[in-house]
């Protein structure tokens, strides 16, 4: 039985002289007030071998928490335990407005990131996203305030996020770096970036891929559809051969792609964050992951 290549468990960045976990660890639901519980996840990531963190500006309000909130409370950690922030490679994203909802003009991003970086209590930002485009922002002035930003020293390195392939190519005709990361929806039951030449673009401008919301939207834990079921039954089928969890058989999924999709773990729970490195036990041949996506899209590759 042949198997498809096993992903490595770290990776360069592009040329910018990072070098990044396979796995990343996301910040979305990161709440509260508890400063030593917030601590101990970002250190059980650590445990588990995790050095890429996700956060954004806008994670807040989600958790009916004030906008920022999510960066603020990371920064509460940096304070308390300078040395956490050193161990990793902090990624964030900005340009949502609450009410707006877009704005990647040059002045909303040098003030947006100013405000993360106040609220991070740090002074760079390893990997800074475009969250969503500014369909009234030309990429030329996007281009411009980011390369800004990296001048001055703010950050390192410059991704974007659900962008399409040619938004993402727009913006890179303009910036005097490459664009080194893309971070699209992906999952098993969410495969628009095998099709729509995201992962294409991926692997030939050597970007790296972080997939949100790897477990569907939760509808890998709890199908409720015959698509969805099918998907959980395959899964389930390669968890038990490799003795691991459904959760760690779909982040294997994802990895298996050659363009290297990163996951981005969003568990809370010190206990399922020690199980991020069984995703690296499940091996795919391609018949396998093949029937994963043709249960997803529910019809047969022609």
């Amino acid at each position: 039985m042949s198997y498809l290549p096993s992903p490595a468990r770290s990776v360069a960045l592009g040329d910018t002289g990072l070098t990044i976990s396979t796995i990343a660890w996301g910040m979305w639901r990161f709440r509260g007030t508890d400063v030593a519980a917030a601590r101990a996840l970002v250190e059980a990531a650590f445990d588990a071998d995790v050095t890429l963190f996700d956060t954004a500006d806008i994670y807040g309000p989600d958790n009916d928490e004030e906008f920022g909130a999510a960066e603020a409370l990371l920064g509460r950690v940096f304070a308390e335990a300078p040395g956490l922030r050193e161990k990793m490679v902090l990624a964030s994203k900005g340009g949502i407005r609450m009410g707006v909802p877009y704005d990647s003009s040059a002045a909303y991003l040098a003030e947006a990131i100013d405000a993360s970086l106040t609220r991070l209590r740090c002074e760079k930002i390893d990997l800074y996203q475009i969250h969503r485009p500014d369909m009234l922002t030309h990429p030329q002035e996007v281009a411009r305030a980011l390369d800004d930003a990296r001048t001055a020293g703010k950050i390192t390195a410059i991704g974007v996020s659900n962008h399409t392939p040619a938004q993402t190519a727009a913006l890179a005709e303009f910036i005097t770096v490459p664009v080194v990361s893309h971070q699209p929806e992906f999952s098993a039951l969410t495969t628009t970036p095998l099709f729509d030449g995201l992962f294409d673009q991926a692997m030939q401008r050597g970007m790296a891929v972080l997939a949100w919301s790897p477990l569907g939207g939760g509808r890998l834990a709890d199908p409720t559809d015959e698509r969805s079921r099918a998907v959980v039954a395959l899964l389930d089928e390669k968890a038990e051969e490799a003795g691991v969890d459904r959760t760690a058989a779909a982040y294997s999924w994802i990895m298996a792609h050659p363009a290297r999709p990163i996951p981005i773990v969003g568990t809370q729970n010190v206990s399922r964050i020690a199980t991020i490195p069984d995703a690296y036990k499940p091996q795919w041949t391609r018949e396998q992951w093949y029937a994963v996506l043709q249960a997803s899209m529910g019809e047969r590759l022609p």
